[in-house]
């Protein structure tokens, strides 16, 4: 595809064929109507029995069958045509659009797609001092819209050729073959379902036109947003428009509820009595309404209206949206970086009390430092390419029950993180990425889960901090090999020194039991600081019992080496950390 075949396509000559096609799949099935009503159902009213009727009547199903097949192949012809023009039609849009903003510049454009302008001040055709970039930039999109028509052009001579071949030698008749047709035609319109492989996810979506994309991103935001698989500047585009959507649903509930009813009915012996109704409205009322604050606080970090404008539309690095949604407590992915493009990819899981409403703040920064930390430890001969994943894609533990004590939750969210990295892997760019999976507190027991699935998990490099646990008792059953397993333990951390259930009987009572264990059993499992565990421990500053717990990402400058270090593992250099002896 060239700039003046694209430019003087008339593409209005594809509707009028799809017109014709359509046309002619009225007339067909109106044919196929009148078989049924002429023929078959006046044979099968009829007297006629013996041999010869059920020779007949067999005859008639099967030509009836054929008949149903080629009106649906007749159908599938229309919808191909109107998918070229949909795509053609969108490819020479970008690329007047981009032709327009070259004469705007005052950039002219050759036939083949040089880029010329006037350098000369003075002229009156003079280009500005930013023309090369300008230019840089249009032909970026220039090449984008060739490629997009070039892809359109490629697909639908691919289903037409297909569709011709089925009618020329008689396949299109057979009824499993106009569904498997009819049933491709749809995948193009459907979003694959969640779970599905990603890698598969990855080929349907690059089955799709720019336009079919844009379409699906429109009109299923909440799948595609989701979608493991999808590339991640997609699901960012999918995501801000279901985080609005997410908002103006619960705001609606809430004021669907109407008036808060009278908390109480009145006094017996001067106690209140509790009114049933308030009860059942303050419950869905609080339930909304945190559900709300979380969301608006990660459209608020969007926004960049929180630290200083980090996350906002002008942030650097930007701030992408690869996850939203309202299951159970919610469900928030951030990365500052684009993973698709970095050499380098982190994606921290967090632990014990996380929120959405934590991922708009204070936790959007805890990636934020990773990412800071992990450009700041890059060679001195490397350029920093770094993309940092703060990954609430499960139920995290709350302080309000017991499901920190059991393993349920890191199952199931192990389960979600292992086809997170498995689709960042599949829509990576160029060579695979250097991909780090983290987890802190109950997050390293998902990260642990994560790797016991087939095939083990997309990650170079573990690391665990203030880990209770990971539910295996050596680093060399993590799946990366033990030297690839980092583990962090301040002194002092309450979580990481606690001992098995069957120590002391009760995971709070570890918060005040003194440190002097063996530090070989944790929670779930063997400690991953001690030396049986088998993995690379790095310094970390002791802490206090109340607050060591929170300092392994250099939270208000603390926590010593611990986030220089995990930088360094980061940007694929965990030979230079600082290191520590194991317990």
């Amino acid at each position: 595809m060239d700039i003046k075949t694209l430019h003087d396509a008339d593409i209005i000559g594809i509707t009028t064929a799809k017109n014709a096609f359509d046309t002619l799949a009225t007339a067909f099935g109106q044919h196929v109507e009148n078989w049924q009503t002429e023929v078959v159902t006046r044979l099968n009213n009829s007297q006629w029995t013996g041999t010869a009727a059920d020779h007949a009547n067999t005859r008639m199903q099967n030509l009836e069958n054929e008949l149903k097949a080629a009106k649906q192949e007749i159908g599938l012809v229309s919808r191909a045509l109107q998918d070229a023009y949909d795509g053609f039609a969108a490819a020479q849009s970008h690329l007047i659009s981009a032709l327009n903003d070259a004469k705007t510049h005052k950039l002219t454009v050759a036939d083949d797609g040089g880029i010329t302008w006037d350098k000369d001040p003075n002229s009156p055709n003079f280009a500005g001092n930013d023309a090369d970039s300008q230019a840089q930039q249009i032909h970026a999109r220039i090449t984008a819209a060739l490629d997009e028509a070039d892809h359109a052009d490629q697909t639908i001579n691919a289903r037409l050729a297909h569709l011709a071949t089925n009618a020329s030698n008689g396949t299109g008749l057979d009824s499993a073959t106009a569904k498997t047709d009819t049933d491709a035609a749809n995948a193009l319109q459907q979003a694959p379902a969640a779970g599905t492989d990603p890698n598969s996810v990855k080929a349907w979506w690059n089955s799709l036109t720019d336009d079919q994309q844009h379409r699906m991103i429109l009109n299923h935001p909440d799948q595609i947003g989701n979608l493991d698989g999808i590339p991640a500047a997609a699901r960012n585009d999918a995501n801000r428009t279901n985080l609005k959507n997410l908002i103006q649903d619960r705001q609606r509930q809430l004021a669907d509820l109407g008036p808060e009813p009278k908390q109480y009915l009145g006094y017996v012996k001067g106690e209140p009595v509790t009114n049933p109704e308030y009860e059942k409205w303050k419950a869905k009322h609080d339930a909304l309404k945190e559900k709300l604050d979380g969301f608006q606080s990660i459209q608020d970090r969007l926004d960049g209206k929180k630290d200083e404008g980090a996350g906002g539309p002008n942030s650097d690095p930007p701030l992408l949206l690869l996850g939203i949604g309202d299951q159970g407590q919610g469900r928030a992915i951030v990365s500052w970086g684009d993973p698709d493009k970095a050499r380098n990819v982190s994606s921290l899981v967090p632990g014990l009390n996380s929120t959405m409403a934590g991922v708009g703040g204070g936790d959007a920064m805890t990636a934020k430092r990773i990412y800071d930390s992990a450009v700041s430890s890059a060679g001195k001969n490397e350029t920093p390419s770094v993309a940092s994943v703060f990954w609430l894609g499960y139920d995290a533990p709350q302080l309000d029950g017991d499901s920190v004590t059991a393993k349920d939750r890191a199952v199931a969210g192990g389960a979600d993180y292992n086809k997170f990295l498995a689709g960042l892997r599949a829509t990576h760019e160029g060579a695979p990425a250097h991909m780090t999976a983290q987890g802190h507190s109950y997050g390293s027991l998902v990260v642990g889960q994560a790797t016991q699935h087939p095939g083990g998990l997309a990650a170079d490099d573990i690391i665990l901090v203030g880990s209770p646990g990971v539910g295996v008792d050596k680093a060399s059953q993590l799946g990366v090999g033990a030297d690839h397993v980092y583990v962090g333990a301040a002194k002092n951390d309450p979580v990481a020194n606690a001992p098995s259930p069957g120590m002391i009987g009760g995971w709070g009572a570890f918060i005040y039991e003194e440190m002097n264990h063996t530090g070989k059993q944790s929670w779930f499992g063997a400690d991953p600081a001690s030396g049986d565990f088998g993995g690379q421990r790095f310094s970390v500053a002791d802490g206090t019992i109340t607050d060591s717990h929170d300092n392994y990402f250099g939270k208000h400058g603390a926590g010593g080496d611990s986030l220089p270090n995990i930088g360094k593992i980061v940007s694929g250099h965990g030979n230079a950390i600082t290191r520590q002896d194991p317990r």
